[in-house]
């Protein structure tokens, strides 16, 4: 049997859970057998754990509810474990170098103990700032625990020991389905042992995760907590604990109880005094003979829960702080908001936005016309800035942001879809339900992993409010699990992530020959001529829109075949000053997609267009003129001239050769578009906007939504060139 096997819960963690496993394979010390343990075969986790599985015999994935967390994850990797001591690992931390050999050598020096404590550092996951809590005072070698009676295994979390297996199984340790696993499985476990050791090296970094809140409120699970002070109070008098390891016991357990309660902010108001008052009543009847108590102790025994909140009362004035800030302007409009937050939530309301007001489009439009068919008893309303009416097909109900109009749907929607965010000053009302649709597949650094990038960072605002607008996420769409692992890491939250596809993607699969056509027909792209979509990326330190590419120099070199459809970013509102013979501008065209149908070719940067167009399977060239001023001052996720969509041109004069002589569209180009479709395509099918519909307006179950198409057997639109030949 293995020396160790090491458990890593691994739900909800796919953006960093190579790092843990990869952390514990490099371990100088191989006697170990890895067992991650994931929701579902398919998630995002599960299929990182099966990748590591095909290449290591030692990486054993096994599957476990997430409803269940990471206790239960433990529990059911340990019931599965064969090695003679069982460590447990978040799918976030790593082992530390050496650590493994570390814990060995300690066990091989004190001889075969129930469990090994050991350090560990935490990590905090904005500023990289560490520390290492100290495990207390113990003796040398191997002792019982009445030796060390403060080591009341309160504060050690499950994954900074290591446990003798069979002693786990022996004493039937499990840890229970609560937020607060950890808090009773080491009060039971340091109940149970008899012989224990300390190794004061530092064996795992512990990233302390930015969860924030969930998509129902966590309060009502916080009651849990005393759920488990009270089982490991009730099992220590039952095993007949002395007086000296009881009271340090119970003055950790309720340390943690009163820390809880003077944060009201964390818990339902109905729930605030009644988990007061159990705590009390489990105060009285198990605080140990001559415990001496601190005030908030006294104010706990005597049920004062008015004077303790006195006691503790920072925490409301900061709240109503927070809540006070950038509110909708003018009086009246703010008192109207006020007001229709106090009315209830209409079921039947749906409100949607993109691109922060511009017009109908992306990912929002797309959802708001499947919505329309599939759950026509949901009113949707569009929210657009008073510039983008006029652009608004006819039936599109709408209100104009920042209106009373638009400030009273936002309070009273059930249901908001976004590709970017509401307002600062919106409040998530518990039971709405709040969708971020992104735009768009992440090369470049987003969110939070903007911050190490001055140029950028000092145009993203502040990164605390980008925080508390990721707070009011409840889903997150992902259009390929690369992106779903770095939305995990750009914005951390708690938000559900649906790997759906992007729903403003499902046309290229819906597109016939005849509206090719006819789009190309409204763009005038001429008769017999090969449309390219030059779509180049916004530059954060420069200003203005900049081409980058003489376009009427490129037409010339590359021949009369070929017309250029430009489009900007989306920032800007026209390409050029003057369109026109064989330059199209397209920028103002409300439909990225609409203009990606009519090319036959696209030719980009470093645009996340690439990644949609990909769905076309239509060539694309990569125009790198600047790549690597680019990356240092952007930061990107991976090196794009490593793994192409096409061909990569440096230069214009290399940029206009590959179409000149074809090989834009050759056999190697298909090879590196076929893998980059592959790795980006993932869950664009066709049928995006219908999952997203169906999960989220009409609430059906998971497993009933229409499973992702393979890519093999899905058809795109054809282009233009193809129907003509």
């Amino acid at each position: 049997m293995p020396r160790f096997s090491i458990i890593v819960p691994a739900s909800g963690v796919a953006g960093r859970l190579s790092q843990a496993l990869d952390s514990v394979l490099t371990q100088s010390f191989g006697d170990f057998e890895l067992i991650p343990v994931c929701d579902a075969p398919g998630s995002p986790a599960g299929a990182v754990a099966a990748g590591y599985a095909e290449r290591d015999h030692r990486v054993v994935p096994m599957t476990s509810p997430s409803s269940g967390g990471p206790g239960v994850a433990r529990t059911t990797g340990a019931g599965a474990a064969t090695g003679t001591y069982l460590l447990f690992l978040e799918g976030d931390d790593v082992l530390t170098p050496g650590a493994l050999a570390a814990i060995d050598a300690r066990l091989t020096e004190t001889g075969e103990v129930d469990v090994l404590y050991f350090d560990h550092q935490r990590v905090h996951w904005w500023d990289g700032e560490t520390s290492t809590p100290p495990l207390g005072e113990a003796p040398e070698g191997a002792f019982t625990p009445g030796e060390a009676p403060e080591l009341t295994g309160v504060s050690v979390p499950a994954w900074s020991a290591a446990y003798r297996r069979a002693f786990v199984a022996g004493h039937r340790l499990v840890f229970p389905a609560s937020p607060f696993a950890d808090l009773g499985w080491g009060g039971l476990v340091t109940i149970a042992a008899e012989r224990v050791a300390v190794l004061r090296t530092v064996c795992v970094r512990h990233l302390l995760r930015r969860q924030g809140p969930g998509p129902e409120s966590p309060g009502e699970q916080r009651t849990d907590l005393l759920d488990q002070v009270e089982l490991v109070l009730d099992r220590a008098v039952a095993a007949g604990l002395p007086e000296d390891r009881l009271g340090p016991l119970f003055a950790q357990l309720f340390s943690v109880v009163l820390d809880t309660a003077a944060q009201p902010e964390r818990l339902p108001a109905r729930w605030r005094r009644r988990l007061f008052r159990r705590a009390s009543r489990l105060y009285r009847r198990r605080r140990p003979a001559g415990f001496r108590p601190g005030v908030r102790h006294r104010l706990l025994a005597a049920g004062a829960y008015g004077a303790f909140r006195v006691l503790c009362g920072g925490g409301r004035v900061a709240a109503r702080a927070r809540r006070g800030t950038l509110r909708p302007r003018g009086l009246r409009t703010r008192l109207h908001y006020a007001l229709a937050l106090r009315r209830p939530l209409d079921a039947e309301l749906a409100v949607y936005c993109a691109y922060w007001g511009r017009g109908y489009s992306c990912n929002p439009a797309a959802i708001h016309r499947a919505a329309r068919e599939l759950a026509p008893h949901i009113r949707s309303v569009f929210l657009v800035e008073p510039e983008a009416v006029a652009g608004l097909p006819k039936d599109v109900e709408y209100a104009v942001l920042g209106s009373r109009a638009s400030w009273d749907l936002l309070a009273r929607a059930t249901y908001l879809i976004n590709n970017a965010n509401f307002a600062d000053g919106m409040v998530k009302r518990p039971g709405s339900v709040h969708v971020q649709t992104q735009h768009g597949t992440p090369l470049k650094k987003m969110g939070v992993d903007q911050s190490t990038y001055p140029v950028v960072a000092a145009t993203t605002g502040s990164f605390s409010k980008l925080l508390a607008r990721v707070d009011r996420w409840d889903f997150n769409l992902s259009s390929n699990r690369h992106s779903t692992e770095m939305w995990e890491r750009a914005f951390p939250g708690s938000y559900e992530t649906l790997e759906y596809g992007y729903p403003r993607n499902d046309v290229y699969y819906t597109a016939t020959a005849e509206d090719v056509a006819r789009l190309r027909r409204e763009l005038g792209v001429p008769e017999g001529r090969t449309a390219l979509l030059y779509a180049p990326t916004h530059r954060d330190y420069s200003t203005g829109f900049d081409s980058r590419l003489d376009l009427e120099a490129f037409c010339e070199a590359v021949g009369e075949d070929f017309v250029v459809l430009l489009r900007a970013h989306y920032f800007y509102d026209r390409g050029v000053e003057r369109a026109g013979g064989r330059i199209i501008d397209v920028t103002g065209h409300r439909s990225s997609e609409d203009v990606c149908l009519a090319a036959d070719a696209l030719i980009t940067d470093y645009s996340s267009i690439m990644f949609d167009y990909a769905n076309l399977d239509r060539p694309i060239v990569v125009y790198a003129d600047d790549w690597e001023v680019y990356r240092e001052t952007r930061g990107v996720y991976f090196d794009l001239m490593e793994a192409p969509p096409g061909r990569v041109a440096r230069t214009p004069e290399e940029l206009a050769a590959v179409f000149r002589d074809g090989s834009y569209a050759n056999g190697s180009a298909t090879a590196r578009r076929a893998a980059f479709r592959r790795r980006f395509c993932q869950f664009d099918d066709g049928r995006a906007a219908e999952r997203v519909v169906r999960r989220v307006l009409l609430g059906e179950p998971p497993e009933s939504i229409p499973p992702v198409i393979p890519l093999a057997e899905r058809i795109p639109a054809p282009a233009h060139a193809l129907v003509r030949s």
